[in-house]
């Protein structure tokens, strides 16, 4: 009879399965609960911004050397070594995948809020993985589901300056415009009893969204109207269920990197800051920011993104 050998400190057997509760993020390696939904790039259904290959292209166009030349890509890698501030013997040590948890907790300490102008996850991985060659460590879909495409520990390609100090997530929406009827329209449909549901157009096609089915609508009904980067534009809300997990995803970064402050750039009477930070400003912040606050040229995650309602909320769950 076979004996099977079992820790005395766990109680666990040689080559039991340890499984997931499905709402972990990976950091260093570790699990990390959440308590929102989560897919790992190595999960069935997942988006893995390791591999070199195209996700979404025909399997015999799908590896490098086809996908350098129908797509323009520059590299096979999506993704790189955090090496600032690093000192030369540091990045030695994490050259070869060997971050501690300490040493990065000590390197990141900002969290870059995205929309990503797909409507959903699905889109955008194609669009930043097979055609862009760029990277985000999560996205947020329009069900509220996380998808996590790689450790923490990389330098994902999201957020130019910010990259190396930062984590990123893309959520899904088709963004905000100057013309309130234009893309919008196609997107959200008033029904007779005058309220808002998020509908993508059939021209998308396959939107690869978990939940099924999966009926949509903004947090908030009526259409936002704000000023970013000095440009007055219009944007319909998350979804409430990306709310709940965004909120969850906050609280637990800010658990596991101290440095990420549950706050966001503000001016000297407390109100958000719509534009880019100074060069000062971006140097000095450590805590929750928008993309607009990291290049002058980028407006998401838009005007109607709830900066009170994440950071509070995230607040109301470290606090518990």
């Amino acid at each position: 009879m076979l004996a099977i050998a079992v820790s005395s400190a766990t109680g666990v057997g040689v080559g039991e399965p340890n499984a997931r509760t499905g709402d972990e993020i990976v950091v260093c390696g570790q699990f990390f609960h959440t308590t929102a939904p989560v897919v790992l790039w190595m999960d069935p259904g997942g988006y893995d911004a390791y591999r070199v290959e195209r996700r979404f292209s025909p399997l015999e166009k799908a590896e490098w050397d086809v996908s350098r030349e129908e797509a323009k890509l520059d590299t096979p890698n999506r993704y790189g070594i955090r090496q600032e501030p690093l000192t030369p013997e540091q990045l030695e040590q994490v050259r070869g995948g060997g971050w501690t948890l300490p040493l990065l907790q000590d390197v990141v300490d900002q969290f870059v809020m995205h929309y990503d102008v797909c409507g959903t996850s699905e889109r955008c991985f194609q669009v930043l993985h097979d055609s862009r060659g760029l990277s985000v460590h999560f996205m947020l879909d329009i069900d509220g589901t996380i998808y996590q495409t790689l450790d923490l520990k990389e330098r994902a390609w999201h957020a130019t300056i910010s990259n190396s100090r930062s984590i990123g997530v893309e959520i899904a929406s088709i963004g905000a415009y100057p013309d309130p009827n234009s893309v919008l329209d196609k997107w959200y449909v008033t029904d007779d009893e005058g309220v808002v549901h998020l509908r993508p157009p059939r021209t998308v096609g396959h939107i690869g969204v978990r939940t099924k089915p999966f009926y949509g609508e903004p947090a908030r009904q009526e259409l936002i109207k704000g000023t970013i980067q000095g440009q007055e534009l219009y944007q319909y809300d998350f979804t409430p269920e990306q709310y709940d997990s965004l909120i969850k995803l906050t609280a637990t970064l800010s658990r596991v990197f101290p440095k990420i402050q549950l706050t966001y750039p503000r001016d000297a009477e407390g109100k958000e800051i719509p534009h880019v930070l100074t060069d000062q400003e971006w140097k000095d912040f450590q805590g929750v920011l928008g993309h607009y606050h990291v290049q002058r040229n980028k407006t998401d995650p838009g005007p109607a993104f709830d900066w009170d309602k994440v950071i509070g909320g995230a607040q109301a769950l470290v606090n518990e």
